[in-house]
């Protein structure tokens, strides 16, 4: 179990800039392990606080990106054929529960909502996960938890988690830092300059803006640190802005000139 564990550390500190007090909050819930939800729109560091946190705690983390044909059994585990008949595969939850790890399931709302029934013996006083096709009945390690993430924006009335499973957790509500704190985000993830990367937060600053209003989603955090990243690998800045900020989010003529005009003042 011991060699399970190191697979899933976190060895290298990931870099997180708090934005306030969601790091003491969150150890607290782990040292009363109970079940967290995080939730906020894409790529404003939901899955980077998890991942830091799992750090800073010395836990194993195991992280499963949830997706519409999940089944219950890519949670759990199954059976598999090989040479000697059949064995028992774990799957990550199961992991995860055996060996004391933290689970994330990023986007959980993806999973059909008859795979995610299969968490909720591990969110109460009971903390089992039963393995119904083997068996057997499992007492999640002491050091468990389970982490799950969604993007509330995106959710309509079909992809969204039931009040049943909601409220098994305690949650945090992320959203884009402040201007200044994402300044130093960018400057500190990609080694450009404050003042370019503070150019790069106005475009994305201008970009939310427009949410509701064309865009159904902001550029992310993300996606200033692409801009960044080329920008410093030595593409011209506005070119890398179109690239990494303004073509993956929009197919909208208008919107996408309206950010190439807020890109051209800004880098004028």
């Amino acid at each position: 179990m011991t060699t399970d564990k190191e697979q899933y550390k976190v060895h290298a500190e990931p870099f997180y800039q708090p934005q306030g007090d969601e790091v003491e909050l969150y150890e607290a819930a782990y040292a009363a392990r109970l079940p967290v939800m995080v939730k906020g729109p894409t790529g404003c560091g939901k899955s980077r606080f998890i991942e830091h946190m799992a750090w800073k705690l010395g836990k194993p983390l195991i992280t499963v990106a949830c997706n519409e044909d999940m089944t219950a059994s890519d949670l759990v585990g199954r059976y598999l054929l090989d040479a000697n008949g059949t064995r028992w595969l774990d799957g990550p939850l199961t992991t995860a529960a055996r060996i004391g790890a933290i689970c994330y399931l990023d986007e959980i709302v993806e999973a059909r909502q008859d795979t995610t029934v299969v968490i909720h013996p591990l969110t109460d006083h009971r903390r089992t996960l039963p393995l119904d096709k083997k068996g057997e009945l499992i007492e999640a390690h002491a050091d468990f938890q389970l982490v799950i993430s969604y993007n509330p924006g995106y959710q309509s009335l079909m992809k969204d988690l039931k009040q049943s499973t909601k409220q098994r957790f305690a949650a945090f509500e992320f959203d884009y830092p402040q201007p200044e704190v994402e300044t130093a985000i960018v400057a500190k993830e990609t080694g450009i300059d404050t003042e370019l990367a503070a150019k790069l937060v106005t475009i994305g600053g201008a970009a939310r803006n427009l949410k509701g209003h064309g865009l159904d989603e902001g550029i992310s955090t993300r996606l200033l640190t692409y801009a960044a990243a080329l920008i410093k690998g030595g593409v011209e800045a506005k070119a890398a802005c179109r690239m990494a900020l303004v073509r993956p989010i929009t197919d909208d003529v208008d919107i996408r000139d309206t950010l190439d005009h807020a890109i051209d003042a800004t880098f004028s």
